[in-house]
């Protein structure tokens, strides 16, 4: 059973006027099963973006539906959809958001705090993750007291530490070197093959490797899939590389 269901969703942007509209997003239909690594690569404009802010119920649909664990999210009241993001989404971001006045384990345990945690309920569930991820030394430190790497962990640990359903990655080596960019993707295979279902929009061929499916986007729309299957991320780097100079070649 498919624990995402994205159903013919379409997100069209109309001006103040209401005379101009721009379709972001025309007919995007795919699932995700409970514990799949998902890419979704597609060029600026695309609509991967647009996608990532419905998934995340930033932004709702013009048309579609979006459904989490059988549930649809458009049926989520307005006031709880804090709660259902905290409690149900991990999110990773490019530039990691973390608050500079916090602790890297204030960063990590803001979620549990706002939904009021009991503290030995947090500190039981920070003490495995931070050791998993390689920062249990830095909990005290402060993130410009650390390393870029160093902090997408935290950023990882942030949106592990409620036990999401499901992680929502927007571009998260984007502010990395390749060397924490490489360290970032292994964790995350990792935290894949531990049963995480993990969702990550992507430019980076390298980073789509190490999923286990990539869908592509252009003009709004899902226009192919790759499986990863036995592959190792650099021959499923070969296949990614050869399906998007296809079609670019073909002029698709």
């Amino acid at each position: 059973m498919a624990l995402l269901e994205v159903q013919h969703l379409k997100k069209v942007y109309k001006n103040r006027l209401g005379t101009n509209e721009t379709i972001a997003l025309k007919d995007v239909d795919f699932s995700v099963v409970k514990g799949e690594f998902v890419s979704i690569m597609g060029e600026s404009g695309s609509g991967k973006t647009t996608l990532l802010n419905l998934l995340s119920t930033l932004d709702v649909p013009s048309e579609g539906e979006i459904l989490l664990a059988g549930k649809a999210l458009s049926k989520i009241k307005q006031t709880d959809l804090s709660g259902f993001r905290r409690e149900q989404l991990g999110f990773v971001f490019q530039d990691f958001n973390l608050l500079d006045n916090f602790s890297l384990k204030d960063n990590i345990l803001l979620p549990l705090v706002l939904a009021n945690t009991p503290y030995k309920i947090m500190e039981e569930l920070l003490q495995p993750l931070a050791q998993q991820l390689g920062i249990e030394q830095l909990l005290d430190n402060y993130p410009y007291e650390v390393s870029g790497g160093q902090k997408q962990r935290a950023a990882v640990a942030r949106a592990l530490i409620t036990q999401p359903q499901l992680v929502l990655a927007d571009e998260p080596t984007g502010a990395l070197d390749s060397r924490s960019s490489q360290e970032l993707l292994q964790l995350f295979e990792r935290i894949h093959q531990a049963g995480q279902t993990i969702l990550m929009v992507t430019h980076s061929v390298k980073a789509a490797s190490h999923s286990s499916r990539v869908l592509f986007i252009r003009d709004g729309r899902v226009y192919h899939e790759l499986y990863r299957g036995n592959q190792n991320p650099d021959q499923f780097t070969n296949q990614i590389s050869q399906a998007l100079f296809v079609s670019l070649d073909r002029g698709e």
